[in-house]
């Protein structure tokens, strides 16, 4: 028995294409990510069999969500436990505005991030937690089904970082553009990643992925 896990990043928004700090603000997709998002939608409809689809309750994750979903005659389930970090003072700011203010707290992010000491925000730790709690719940929810899971590039690669048993420090090692697809498997006792940051959806069509 086989539960197949489609994780999915949003689409861009504009706060993606100029570098600032998302986390928890409530970011619409631009036209970009609109688009990104309909040909993943086409993508999934074309190879999958879906039975449910969750997302971050955030715009720009149930935006993609809702595009996925249509031409499946599903409704997204929004759940807390998929929202972006808290980014806290940092968001909505670009890397340069963060740097000219915590210059060293910006350097650990990028050499340390499970060290990081974001102001106010969370730690990706805590992220982690939540977002494989709730992996847990949808797989216990959905068993031997396929369920669409959209979630945020932090979100996503701590996720892969957990099933594949790896160190928080190796976050930057992971890769997500907006809109990219990871195939997640779990045969009843073990997860298995099968795809990870698949974009050739969007290269196809000249409409690549961003940070």
């Amino acid at each position: 028995m086989t539960t197949k896990l489609i994780l999915v990043r949003h689409g861009q928004t504009v706060w993606n294409a100029e570098y600032r700090f998302r986390g928890r603000a409530d970011i619409s997709l631009d036209d970009k990510g609109m688009a990104q998002a309909r040909i993943t939608a086409r993508r999934i409809m074309t190879e999958w069999d879906v039975s449910a689809i969750y997302c971050s309750p955030l715009a720009r994750a149930r935006q993609t969500a809702e595009l996925i979903a249509q031409p499946l005659m599903l409704h997204e389930r929004a759940h807390p436990g998929l929202l972006d970090i808290d980014y806290g003072a940092w968001q909505g700011l670009s890397i340069d505005e963060v740097r000219d203010r915590w210059s060293a707290a910006l350097g650990t992010w990028f050499s340390c991030p499970d060290r990081a000491p974001i102001p106010g925000g969370e730690t990706l730790l805590a992220v982690q937690m939540r977002a494989v709690g709730t992996i847990n719940e949808i797989v216990n929810r959905h068993p031997d089904k396929t369920v669409v899971v959209v979630g945020h590039t932090v979100v996503n690669r701590l996720i892969i970082l957990a099933i594949l048993d790896i160190p928080l420090r190796h976050f930057w090692h992971i890769k997500q553009d907006t809109c990219a697809i990871n195939l997640i498997e779990h045969d009843g006792e073990h997860f298995i990643l099968s795809t990870m940051n698949d974009v050739c959806h969007l290269e196809e069509l000249h409409i690549p992925g961003t940070v």
